[in-house]
């Protein structure tokens, strides 16, 4: 039975699964179980596919309904899943949802259409019209960065009203903006309030935030559910021991080279050294070279969270 995320709502660690590739044309399904497994193991309380950890633009609506069903299926209700819908059609992320709902997903998760930037009462009026169609509940996603469009405090407060959307993930990096989020939503336990970077977790916990989307936790999951325990429990003692790793992480695996996309480069390089997938990144996006590897596996080997967590 599927779990009620308005009478038990969604908190904690829900990482950005990564897509993994065997190429263009095929997902690597062994590798995609093994990484399932990973993130059960680890603890964490949900599993987010086809987001941008996920590289749900760069691939193709086979190769997503391929992972919707074999993700479903392999989690088969252990955690919640939540289904990346994000498209610049709303005919396409419909269908996507529908798919979700067949699979066994819990809810879908959408950023605004990408190409066009809107303006708020486009923002307002396109979001409630999906919603008013999805067979799943519909978690905001708000990622100005890559959409171009930075959801407002209006516009999610107005569609916050809507029964179906159910919370927000936040990846602008805009403290402030969270921070009134969690402020304007301080009586309204059932709506979820997620934080997309990985450094801004605890902080927001302890603020009030009820979790992250951290893609990290594709690496190293029990360290983020270590993490987020520790700032739910308001130990800062803990907090300040394991935001160190976190920042860690940040600063040696996600920060080689000048590329938009060194963030997925060093996290599926990493995953690679682990056992986890082979690197492969969709494309137009390309792995690590051989040397830039090695330097990757030398990083990662020196960090505190691998003599620990791996």
């Amino acid at each position: 039975m599927q779990r009620d995320l308005k009478t038990n709502p969604l908190k904690g660690v829900i990482p950005p699964m990564a897509t993994l590739l065997l190429d263009d044309d095929h997902l690597d399904k062994a590798g995609t179980c093994q990484l399932i497994e990973h993130l059960i193991a680890g603890g964490v309380h949900g599993i987010f596919i086809l987001g941008t950890t996920g590289e749900c633009t760069n691939i193709s609506y086979k190769l997503r309904r391929e992972l919707i069903s074999l993700t479903c299926e392999k989690v088969d209700g252990r955690v919640p899943v939540l289904v990346g819908i994000t498209d610049t059609s709303l005919e396409e992320s419909l269908a996507l949802s529908k798919l979700s709902k067949e699979a066994g997903a819990a809810a879908v998760v959408a950023a605004p259409p990408y190409y066009y930037g809107l303006g708020e009462s486009e923002l307002i009026t396109y979001f409630k019209k999906l919603a008013d169609a999805l067979p799943l509940p519909l978690y905001l996603y708000n990622m100005p960065s890559h959409t171009k469009t930075m959801m407002s405090q209006k516009a999610v407060l107005e569609l916050a009203k809507h029964p179906n959307v159910y919370g927000l993930k936040d990846s602008s990096g805009q403290a402030v903006f969270f921070n009134a989020m969690i402020y304007a939503f301080r009586d309204r336990p059932d709506f979820t309030l997620l934080v997309g970077p990985e450094e801004m977790m605890a902080s927001t916990v302890l603020m009030g935030g009820n979790g992250g989307v951290s893609g990290g936790a594709n690496i190293f999951p029990k360290l983020f559910v270590d993490l987020y325990n520790a700032a739910d429990k308001g130990d800062l003692k803990e907090v300040a021991r394991l935001q160190e790793m976190v920042m860690e992480i940040a600063d040696e695996i996600y920060a080689m080279g000048s590329y938009g996309s060194s963030f997925l480069k060093g996290l599926k390089a990493s995953m690679s050294i682990l056992g986890i997938g082979n690197g492969y990144l969709a494309t137009p996006l390309s792995a690590f070279e051989s040397d830039q590897i090695e330097a990757i596996k030398k990083k990662l080997t020196g960090l505190k969270a691998y003599e620990i967590y791996a």
